[in-house]
Formats: structure tokens, sequence, C-alpha cells
């Protein structure tokens, strides 16, 4: 007790800043700033210090917090801070770090196994807190990663950091279902220490077998269909400080068989793995000593990430160019950080399967093509704001009229409504589904006038949606007459662009649906030419245009008046234009929560 620290204080910055030693020095920059963070994670060791081990993960679906007692017993309990038992060196299992033996530990998704004594406690008051104070930065910085890009990207390069590591990478385990447990695109993490990003894309382009838009260049992914797996069962690897050929040639090598098998087994497992000299190492496949000759990768320390609940998730290797190992030290802290990470990735990837079902849904409640009239040619985008932010709200359609005439909508529903809370997203979706159907119906009874299907779609919202509220325009265009009669409910102005500019058709002046005792509003009829089109779209591309959503909305206009003109003649190109201008070259474009919708329809 006489050696305790105020919370708060910081040990000498000679041995803080020696934490955790390594042939490389990594690490060693965040030691200087013990402060309020080494004090905590100090005194959580001594209130930690000989509680037993909880059962179950730490966390829960989001994942454990930075902070408070979890981090404090997640920093403290003897069997995660002792350095694991059965670590592989070299194809042997004996191998270990001399310490006593004694203490016992469960890991995380396998059973009981000796292990030594903590490591940790052996060091120096100022080191060890130093030691605290750089992996719960690390932890804090993990917990703060929004999505599951951004967490992959920071567990792997924060497990870089405190192993010195040169480059990673992350081996999914395949499902007994058949169903991938890391649901992700073949990508690799390229961005500078701190700020890399996952380098995937998607095609602006149209499906030729739905005729429904696909996502835009400019959208960022990392993600596939939860199903995706390749010829062995396994998903696709993610690196770090890896490029796609270097992925792919790592993926030449069977997971099955390859040094990293062991990790990936639900039942008995190594606790971690270390190949100290790839080129000298016996009983490594052949074919994986060869690639990582060609890659420059001389030594590899690797552990598994698994739950209780999940089993193994995935197995994280980082690499070294050239032959070394890494401290024992640095080795406790990597153990640690991974048990850490292993409920927060299981939380996050539970969301996504969610959030990823949810996509499913609203796709199937959006219209499988764009129907065809003589006279009038369609097109539309319609891009989520993204797995992680998106509401499901937004909904477009066309509906061919008794009439022959054609009637046009775009709008958004908003609000919680029944079902709020975890499947919110799910209830959002679910409520513009049924709104866009009441929609439709209204429409063919008496599509011709805006006015009144707005208003009889209103009174339904009232009546069965009354926590919810939405804002929608619909227009009734008649290609035979080029004739357009519309009408808005809070909803952002229609563009109309013709040879000589483009100009907003004001509909904004009523209030969204569901928000006064009585709506009633305006209704517009123009008479255009041919070669016009009308633009309706949400405010997710406004927003995305400009920090306003008026400024967003002056720049969509701007940008529709100067488009080249062989691009006004097709609407899809048109849209594609819009669309790349927003996600692409805008100046000010920001990230926005709402999604994006570009309906458009030209005369001939």
């Amino acid at each position: 007790m006489g050696d305790r620290r105020p919370t708060g204080a910081a040990g000498p910055s000679g041995g803080m800043s020696g934490v955790p030693a390594s042939g490389t020095g990594s690490g060693a920059g965040h030691g200087g700033s013990g402060g309020a963070a080494g004090g905590a994670g100090g005194a959580g060791t001594r209130q930690g210090a000989g509680a037993p081990e909880p059962a179950g993960s730490p966390g829960g679906a989001e994942g454990p917090q930075p902070t408070g007692r979890r981090l404090a017993a997640l920093l403290d309990l003897p069997g995660l801070a002792a350095p694991q038992p059965q670590a592989v060196h070299g194809g042997d299992p004996s191998y270990g770090p001399s310490a006593p033996d004694g203490a016992t530990a469960r890991m995380p998704g396998g059973g009981p196994a000796e292990e030594p004594a903590q490591r940790l406690d052996l060091l120096p008051a100022p080191e060890r807190l130093a030691a605290l104070d750089l992996l719960h930065r690390h932890t804090e910085r993990l917990a703060r990663a929004r999505g599951l890009a951004a967490t992959l990207t920071t567990l792997l390069d924060s497990g870089a950091e405190l192993l010195g590591a040169d480059r990673a990478l992350l081996v999914p385990v395949a499902r007994e279902s058949g169903e991938n447990h890391l649901p992700f695109d073949r990508a690799a993490v390229t961005g500078p220490a701190g700020a890399p990003a996952l380098d995937a894309a998607a095609d602006l382009a149209t499906d030729p077998a739905t005729g429904r838009p696909v996502e835009p260049v400019g959208a960022v992914h990392g993600l596939a269909g939860a199903g995706w797996q390749d010829h062995a069962g396994h998903g696709p690897m993610v690196g770090l400080r890896l490029d796609h050929a270097a992925i792919g040639a790592l993926e030449t090598v069977p997971v099955e068989h390859g040094p990293f098998a062991g990790l990936l087994r639900s039942g008995a497992r190594p606790r971690q793995l270390l190949h100290a000299d790839l080129a000298a190492e016996p009983g490594l496949v052949p074919r994986f000593r060869e690639v990582a000759a060609g890659l420059g990768l001389a030594a590899c320390f690797a552990l598994p990430l698994a739950t209780d609940a999940e089993g193994p998730l995935a197995a994280a290797v980082w690499f070294y160019p050239e032959p070394r190992q890494p401290t024992d030290l640095q080795q406790e802290l990597a153990r640690r950080f991974t048990a850490f990470a292993a409920p927060l990735l299981a939380g996050r990837l539970a969301a996504e399967r969610g959030q990823r079902a949810t996509e499913a849904l609203r796709r199937g409640l959006l219209p499988d093509h764009l129907p065809y009239l003589p006279g009038l040619r369609l097109a539309v985008r319609w891009l989520p704001a993204g797995l992680e932010h998106s509401a499901g709200s937004d909904w477009y359609d066309a509906i061919t009229l008794p009439d022959g005439s054609v009637g046009l909508t775009v709008g958004s529903v908003s609000g919680d409504g029944p079902g709020a809370g975890p499947a919110s997203a799910t209830a959002a979706a679910s409520a513009m589904g049924r709104i866009r159907a009441a929609l439709r119906a209204y429409a063919v009874l008496e599509g011709e006038d805006p006015v009144s299907v707005l208003g009889d779609l209103e009174l339904l919202l009232k009546t069965t949606e009354p926590a919810r509220t939405a804002t929608a325009v619909y227009a009734c265009l008649d290609p035979q007459e080029r004739r357009i009669t519309l009408a808005g409910a809070g909803h952002c102005p229609p563009v109309l662009v013709t040879r000589y500019g483009a100009n907003f058709v004001e509909t904004s002046l009523s209030a969204p649906l569901g928000m006064l005792s009585c709506w009633e509003a305006p209704g517009v009829e123009l008479n255009v030419e041919r070669g016009d089109l009308l633009l309706l779209y949400t405010e997710g591309l406004a927003r995305r245009l400009g920090p306003t959503l008026h400024a967003g909305q002056a720049r969509l206009r701007k940008a529709a008046a100067d488009a080249p003109r062989e691009l006004r003649h097709d609407p899809d190109a048109l849209c594609a234009h819009l669309v790349g201008h927003c996600l692409g070259t805008a100046p000010e474009a920001v990230e926005t929560t709402d999604d994006l919708v570009l309906l458009a329809a030209r005369f001939d």
C-alpha cells in the first residue's frame, strides 16, 4: 500500500515510455500520457485482484464499454492476466514463458487449462501502470469504433501497435450451418496507422435481373451477404497493410491445412501461436512458407478471437518483417486486448446480421422494376445511408394508372411508432412498406388528383400510425398530353430540367403528413415539352451535397442545370451523373443518416 498513488498520478516518464519493450519500439510513443487513465487502470487492478472470473464474456450485444468496472475486471482477471499456456512455437506445444505454474483460467469459447503466474504482476508499479494505461487507450479506441469495418480496422491496427508488428491478417472461421461468422467482402486495410480504411466499393449500375439500382461508386462497404463463403467454407480474409494481391496469395493456402487452423477449432485449441522465424520453422505448410517469403513476412504471432456464446470467430495474425518474437509483456497485453475485442466483435457481427436482414426486408418492399410507357422513360437510384445509420424509412414508387398515366412518388417515414427499440429499424421498414402499399391503392383509385391521394394517406397515417409522420411528394404524369399534376407534404421540392435550365417546382408549402389536425395542400399543374425531365428526391441526396438542406438543394439544381446535354437525353445517365457528383465531387459533402433516393422521368 505504501507504493499506492492517488488516482490520476503518473509514474516516472522513463518507466512508462519503455512499455512495452520491443525490437521496433512499438508503443513507446504512447507511454508518456499515464495520467488519469493509468491511475484508473492501477486502481482497478488493486480492486479486482483475486476476484473470481464471472461466467460469460464481458459486454453485451453491443460489446463492452471502455471504462468502468467491466474494463477494470477485464484488466485484472487472474485467468486473463497470465501468460497463456499451450503457446505453439515452432510446432512444439511445450513452449511457454518461463514462469511458475499454478494458476488456472478458462479461455473464452474453450475449456480450462493450466496457466503460469501473472507476468504483469511481476512488473514494478510504474511499468505496470504504464502497461495498463497503454492497454486502456487501445481498448477505448476499439470500443469507440463505429461499424463493423471500423472495428476490424482498429482491432488489427491496435494489436499491431501493442505487438510492434508490421502487418496483420484476420482469418474468419466458418459456421457449421454454412453461414460465415464474418460477412465481409474481400477487403484490404491499407490506410496509415490510426486512420486505416477498408478498400471496397460497389459500381454504379442497375441490376440487369431486376432493374433495381445497386449502390453507387463511393459507398463504403466491407460487407457481402452473411452466407458468403469460398470453396473451403471460410470467408475471405481481411488484411492490415496487405493489398488485395497479398491477401489473395495468402488465401491460396487452405485454411484447414494452414498454420492457423488450430486457432479456429471449436474444441481444444492453442491459446496463441508463435513462429519466430517462418523460414526456419519445421512443420509449416510449404505453400505458406513460400507465400510468406514472397511477401516479406518473416515471423508471426497469432491469437484466437472467441467467446463462450459464439465459440471461435476468427484468428488474428500479426506479422514481422524480420525473424523475432514479441516480448512476454507484449504477448500478455495482446491477449488481454483480444479478450476484450472478441465479445465486442461478436456484438458487432450480431448487429450486422440484424441490419442485413433489415436491408433485405427494405429491398423487398421497394419496386422490382419501373414501368414502361410510350413517351416516358424512368430511372431511379436508391442508396441506404449505411447499415449502421439507416432507419429504413425512405421509399419510391412508380404506378401505372388505369387511364394510361403514371403516378410517381417519393417519401420518407419518421418516428419510432410501435415496436421501437432494438427492432426499430425493422419496424420503420415495415411502416414504410405499409404506407407505400396504401399510397398505391389510393393512386389507383384517384391517382389523377395528387391532393386527394396525399389527403387520404394522411388520414390513414393518423389513424393507424399515430406515432409516425411522413413527408411525401406524389406526381401524376400524362405522357400523351405532356402534363404533370403534383402535390407535396413537407417534402423536398422537385426539380424540373428543361432546355432553358433547371428550376424547383414549389410543393413544400404544406406540413408533413400526421403533424396537423387538419392537413391540406395546394396542387400544382405543369405543361412540359418533349425532352423535359422531372426529378423527385429525398433529403438524403440534398444533405450529402451541402452543409445545410437548402444549400444541398441549390447545388442539386445547379448540377442538373449544368449537366451535359447528352446526359439529359437519358434519365439513367443523368441519375448516375447527379449521384456521382453528390458522392464524389461536392466540395462540402458530409455523411448523413438519411437514405438517398433519386427518381427521374423524361418526356420523349
